[in-house]
C-alpha cells in the first residue's frame, strides 16, 4: 500500500469529499442490509476526528437507465448513516451543480453531507472529466473509501481525483492490505478456494494463483465447466462450452494443485424443493439432472487440504446456496475456513456471493477479513490494476 491515507494528510479546516460505497439492498424505503455502511463508518469518524470544516459523501446507487429515477435515490441510506454516527446527516438532491453547492455551504462547521446517486448523471460511468470537474468543486481534498467500486474508472472514483489531492480511507487501506499481502507475501501454505457459477470470470484467477497459492479449491457452477472438460457427463448442469479448451489447459498446466470435488448433490430441477441425490463424479450426472451442490466426501476433501493452510482467499459458494437444502457444502467450508482463522490462520472473504454466504452461516466475526468487493477483489486476485486505487496520490 504505496498511497497516502487519511493519515498522511492534514484535514483540519477542509471540506472532504469522500467517495464511499453506500450501494446497498433498500426494500420499501427502508435499508435491508447495512454491512457497507457500517464499514464506511471509521473512516467518516476518523475524518471527523482531525475537525474538517465538512465531510460530503458521495456514491453510485443502483443502475438507474436515464438519468434521475426517484427508485434509484440514495436518501434512504441517510436515517442509518445518521443513527450509526449519533449526528445528523444532511442530503443534497443533487451530486453536481448549484443544489449541492448550497447544501455544502449550509452546513454546519464538521457537518456531514451525502450527496444524491452519482449515476444519476449518466455520464458518470463514463469517466466524463467535466462531471468530476464540478464533484472536485464540492471539496478541498478527495478521499477514496468505496473499495467496491475501485475497479472501475468513473467520474467519480478516478476522474475526480485528477483535480484535488486524492488519499485513501481506512476501508480502502484495510482492503488493500489484506488482498496484497495474501498475494504477494502470504504466510504457507496459500489455499484458494474458487467458487460461483461461471469459470470465465474466474480464468485470469486461476491463472494467477496458479503461481502464487500452494493449492486451489475450485467447487460451484465453475466445477462443471472442468468435469465436461476431462469428459464426464453433466446432465442438465450449467457448463461454458465455450471455456472447455481453456478449462482443459488449466488443467493441463496445474496438476494437482487444482482439486476439484469428487462427489457432488444434484437436483432433478433447479428449485428449492427438488429432488435431491449425492452421486460420485467421476459416475456422471444423468440426462434431466443438474449439479447444485458439493458432496460430504468433497467437503472432506476440501476440509482435509485446509488443515494446516495459514492463508484461505474464498470467493464463490460451493452450491445455490440460497436454496437452503444445497447451501450444506457451502456453510460447511464456512465452518472449515472459520476454525482455521481461529488456528490463527489469514481467512479473506472476497466479497459478493462469498460474503453474503459467510455471513449468512454467522461467521462472518470469526474470520480475519470479509471484503466489500466482490468485483474489485476479484480483480485484485487477477493482478490486475484497479483504477480507483491507482489514481491516488502516491506516498
Amino acid at each position: 500500500m504505496n498511497k497516502k491515507t487519511i493519515r498522511d494528510v492534514d484535514l483540519k479546516g477542509k471540506r472532504v469529499l469522500v467517495r464511499v460505497d453506500f450501494n446497498v439492498p433498500v426494500e420499501d424505503g427502508k435499508v435491508t442490509d447495512d454491512t457497507r455502511i457500517v464499514a464506511a463508518i471509521p473512516t467518516i469518524r476518523a475524518i471527523l476526528d482531525q475537525k474538517p470544516k465538512a465531510v460530503i459523501l458521495m456514491s453510485h446507487f443502483g443502475r438507474p437507465k436515464e438519468g434521475p429515477d426517484l427508485k434509484y435515490s440514495i436518501k434512504p441510506v441517510v436515517p442509518v448513516l445518521s443513527e450509526k454516527l449519533g449526528m445528523p446527516v444532511a442530503f443534497a438532491e443533487d451530486c453536481v451543480g448549484e443544489v449541492a453547492e448550497k447544501a455544502v455551504e449550509a452546513l454546519p462547521e464538521g457537518g456531514v453531507l451525502l450527496l444524491e446517486n452519482t449515476r444519476f448523471h449518466p455520464t458518470e460511468t463514463k469517466n466524463d472529466l467535466e462531471l468530476a470537474k464540478q464533484m472536485a468543486r464540492l471539496g478541498d481534498i478527495y478521499v477514496n473509501d468505496a473499495f467496491g467500486s475501485a475497479h472501475r474508472a468513473h467520474s467519480s472514483t478516478e476522474g475526480v481525483a485528477r483535480f484535488l489531492p486524492a488519499v485513501a480511507g481506512l476501508l480502502m487501506e484495510k482492503e488493500i492490505e489484506f488482498l496484497g499481502t495474501a498475494l504477494e507475501n502470504p504466510k504457507r501454505p496459500f489455499v484458494a478456494i474458487l467458487g460461483g457459477a461461471k469459470i470465465s470470470d474466474k480464468i485470469g484467477v486461476i491463472e494467477n494463483l496458479l503461481a502464487k497459492a500452494d493449492k486451489i479449491l475450485v467447487g460451484g457452477g465453475m466445477a462443471n465447466t472442468f468435469f465436461k472438460a476431462q469428459g464426464i457427463e453433466v446432465g442438465d448442469s450449467l457448463v461454458e462450452d465455450e471455456a472447455l479448451e481453456t478449462a482443459k489447459s488449466i488443467l493441463s498446466k496445474a496438476g494437482d494443485k487444482l482439486v476439484l470435488p469428487v462427489d457432488v448433490t444434484i437436483a432433478d430441477a433447479f428449485e428449492a424443493t427438488a429432488v435431491a441425490d449425492t452421486i460420485e463424479v467421476r459416475k456422471g450426472v444423468p440426462a434431466g439432472w443438474r449439479i447444485l451442490d458439493i458432496g460430504v466426501g468433497t467437503v472432506r476433501l476440501f476440509s482435509s487440504q485446509l488443515t494446516d493452510a495459514m492463508t484461505i482467499v474464498w470467493n464463490g459458494p460451493m452450491g445455490v446456496f440460497e436454496f437452503e437444502r444445497f447451501a450444506q457444502g457451502t456453510f460447511a467450508i464456512a465452518q472449515a475456513v472459520a476454525g482455521r482463522a481461529e488456528a490463527g490462520a489469514v481467512v479473506i472473504i472476497g466479497g459478493g456471493d462469498s460474503a453474503a454466504a459467510i455471513q449468512q452461516a454467522g461467521l462472518a466475526d470469526k474470520v480475519t477479513h470479509v471484503s466489500t468487493g466482490g468485483g474489485a477483489s476479484l480483480e485484485m486476485l487477477e493482478g490486475k490494476v484497479l483504477p480507483g486505487l491507482a489514481a491516488l496520490n502516491d506516498k
